[in-house]
């Protein structure tokens, strides 16, 4: 499958957005203690779409930067949130900002160390997963590449069957997820669960089994 940036943007722009998840992910907020992070650290969360977890974080007293190719997915954050933000040009990002948000508009494979210093922690909920098979080492070598030293990350999959639906979101299974991170850190499951029931629009699409895995991510200093 040909996942270029131009992908995620016509999928934003057809409202092809079953990914994007209305309400707070719980997850988010059972886990993210496990990150022991100080107040007021700044979280990087990847591939952001329009997601309120990044409300939930700016609540919590934290900075927040997060990246995402569709210009409209940035725009109706702003948006919906009742937020105003200044928008300036760096490269090629456009670069939305406002009270403890910071959202880069562009391609996330653009990013560099700078744009993320500071950065103590990462939220992947929908990153890791968006990418087929023959990207993902890409986009974990890339994560490595721009992050600083010794930052975590509380990761989010899916496990299915994935000859029985073509993703994204695709299925990414625990030994994927240790071969990527563990050459630079530990890999630790906090939380498995069958999640089937609960999602409608899997089973409609044919999946017969979908688990929902969270793992705390956590890099050794270099």
């Amino acid at each position: 499958m040909n996942m270029d940036t131009d992908y995620w943007r016509e999928r934003w722009s057809r409202n092809e957005t079953g990914f994007h998840q209305k309400e707070i992910n719980p997850h988010l907020q059972r886990f993210w203690s496990a990150l022991n992070l100080a107040p007021g650290s700044r979280v990087f969360v990847p591939l952001c779409g329009k997601s309120r977890d990044m409300l939930w974080l700016r609540a919590q007293g934290y900075e927040v930067v997060g990246v995402e190719i569709s210009p409209l997915a940035v725009e109706a954050f702003f948006a919906e949130s009742g937020l105003f933000a200044s928008v300036t040009k760096r490269g090629t990002f456009s670069i939305y900002q406002t009270e403890g948000i910071r959202l880069y508009c562009g391609d996330f494979f653009q990013l560099t160390s700078e744009d993320l210093v500071g950065v103590s922690a990462v939220f992947d909920r929908a990153s890791l997963i968006a990418f087929p098979p023959s990207m993902r080492s890409a986009y974990a070598a890339h994560m490595q590449t721009i992050l600083a030293s010794g930052v975590n990350t509380l990761l989010v999959t899916f496990d299915y069957p994935q000859h029985e639906m073509q993703g994204p979101p695709f299925s990414v299974k625990e030994p994927e997820v240790r071969a990527l991170y563990e050459k630079t850190g530990e890999v630790s499951v906090l939380h498995s669960a069958d999640i089937l029931d609960k999602e409608p629009r899997f089973r409609d699409k044919g999946i017969t089994q979908l688990q929902e895995k969270i793992f705390l991510v956590t890099q050794n200093p270099r």
